[in-house]
């Protein structure tokens, strides 16, 4: 993706507490079992009127958009006030805010874009996904010299930071189209191996069938079935809320969230994360291998990446959800979840020198509502490198707690969520960006940004991955270096007031990124080599 997009990014996902919510009734889609639809006449359908709201920033936490760089981020659109509500989409963007059909728009003042950019933008609508005339998603890589394999395939995370792209390029109505789709793919009643899947579960990937013969259009997804471990997608429902936020916000279109069919499958998806049962933490229970870390590698159990996303998901429902038909219990859920769920993060999840010394002096067995060691973990369970890792300045959010059980690795995209989300407390968000720039060789190297930290060696990587080929160590999702998650450093670095560490990971992507012909992945401690299965384009 383009390096400079991400300062962009925050007006879409401003967050508030005074929300407006839609009342959830049945969706049109409820009636296929399976095969295609005719999404056509849906798209039609999905009116864009304006909708005027006096919304309230938060009391307690800051908003994204109140870190935005005001030049990088000026924008040519008409204040919603003075525009009628019968008025579509098309006429919320002003002829200089439009784009040219191959080329982004890049008129905002003192902005000289980086030559890659337009290569970036070239690269991107090459990738288009076209349904019955309308572009629906990217795929996930264009590599001619590789086979497909499940890369010609729309991903729901995948097409995110594609999304916001397309968003702050004026282009809306591919977003709105593929937030349409993967919807009405939740309808589908979904069975793998004679089991069926919650109501709420969205699919991990769909893709388009072209009959030329018959000049027809299918759609096929893929809610887990086909999937390296027949692991359905956790994340999947959460970038789904989380990008339908930052298509109303960008937009100022209210209508998409507030039709029936959206309120619904949000409280499809709510319906699964804030059920009932056995579990004593307010964490999300997970398999391994449900969200971008899509392999095994031990992240089972409470994973730092699926908590953070569920905790910004959340918030995002509780501005998108209204209290009508339903609703209103949805908001009380989510007020609760939302206090306890921070709570265990923020208290549990964190790592720092000091509480790194206190779990290194934990006293085991103990019983009683006193305990100071909750979760009875070892302390010699700690591996040797946390110590030479954790500097006197700096701190994390470890990757899973459970019982007897504390991942200590680093995984970038759940600490920068928790920054993003609110769900690291100012104070730990600028400790976590201390780390960073303490330990910039590790994590960043020679080409952003390192998915995990550090990789798993040997017998402990033969036991965890189960000998995985494609996950050798510094490769992959095993301490490989991902350029992807450039976005997420860069809105991190801005909220947090320090986009000269962004400017610096940028620096290292220009010179590489482009003349490689964008790599999935690089490979290597120091994310020097192109990653040897990386796909490109």
């Amino acid at each position: 993706m383009p390096s400079h997009l991400p300062s962009t990014l925050f007006p879409a996902l401003e967050l508030s507490e005074d929300a407006t919510i839609f009342k959830p009734l049945h969706s049109p889609c409820n009636g296929a079992e399976k095969g295609a639809f005719d999404f056509a006449n849906l798209l039609d359908a999905v009116p864009a009127p304006l909708v005027s709201l006096d919304r309230h920033k938060s009391p307690d936490e800051m908003s994204l958009s109140d870190l935005v760089v005001p030049e990088l981020c000026s924008r040519s659109l008409r204040t919603l006030e003075t525009v009628k509500s019968s008025e579509c989409l098309e006429g919320l963007l002003s002829p200089s805010m439009r784009s040219a059909s191959n080329t982004p728009r890049l008129g905002q003042p003192g902005f000289e874009p980086h030559p890659m950019v337009a290569d970036a933008w070239e690269a991107l609508r090459r990738s288009l996904v076209y349904f019955r005339g309308k572009s629906v998603g990217t795929i996930a890589a264009l590599d001619p010299t590789e086979d497909a394999l499940n890369y010609n395939q729309v991903f729901v995370r995948d097409f995110v930071p594609s999304a916001l792209a397309f968003l702050m390029n004026g282009e809306p109505e591919i977003v709105k189209n593929f937030l349409l789709k993967t919807l009405c793919f939740q309808a589908l009643t979904k069975c793998i191996d004679n089991f069926t899947l919650g109501a709420g579960v969205m699919p991990a990937s769909f893709k388009v069938l072209h009959d030329p013969l018959r000049k027809t259009d299918n759609m096929i997804a893929d809610f887990g079935e086909s999937a390296i471990g027949r692991v359905a997608p956790v994340d999947s429902g959460f970038w789904w809320i989380i990008l339908l936020r930052a298509y109303t916000k960008s937009t100022g279109d209210h209508s998409l969230a507030d039709m029936p069919d959206c309120q619904r499958g949000m409280c499809l998806i709510l319906s699964l994360c804030l059920s009932e049962g056995f579990d004593t933490f307010p964490t999300l229970l997970c398999a391994d291998g449900c969200c971008m870390i899509d392999r095994r590698m031990g992240i089972y159990g409470y994973p730092i990446e699926i908590q953070a996303l569920f905790f910004l998901a959340l918030r995002c429902a509780r501005v998108l959800l209204k209290p009508e038909g339903g609703g209103k219990e949805f908001i009380e859920r989510i007020d609760k979840r939302l206090h306890a769920l921070s709570y265990h993060i923020r208290t549990y999840f964190w790592l720092d020198f000091q509480q790194l010394n206190n779990i290194y002096r934990y006293k085991t067995e103990e019983y009683s509502h006193t305990a100071v060691n909750k979760f009875n973990v070892i302390p010699d369970s700690i591996p040797d490198w946390v110590f030479d890792f954790m500097p006197m300045k700096g701190g994390y959010f470890i990757g899973n707690v459970s019982p007897a059980r504390m991942d200590f690795r680093w995984f970038c995209l759940g600490n920068c969520v928790a920054i993003l989300s609110s769900l690291a407390t100012p104070e730990q968000s600028t400790t976590i960006m201390d780390l960073i720039e303490e330990r910039w060789e590790d994590l960043v190297g020679e080409m952003p940004l390192k998915v995990c930290y550090p990789a798993l060696e040997g017998h402990e990587w033969r036991i965890v991955t189960g000998c995985d080929p494609k996950n050798t160590r510094w490769s992959y999702h095993n301490g490989g270096s991902w350029p992807v998650l450039l976005w997420l450093l860069t809105a991190a670095c801005i909220k947090t007031g320090r986009p000269q560490m962004a400017r610096r990971a940028i620096d290292l992507v220009e010179q590489r990124l482009s003349k490689d012909h964008w790599p999935e992945y690089y490979d290597g401690k120091l994310g020097r080599y192109i990653g040897k299965q990386a796909r490109k384009m």
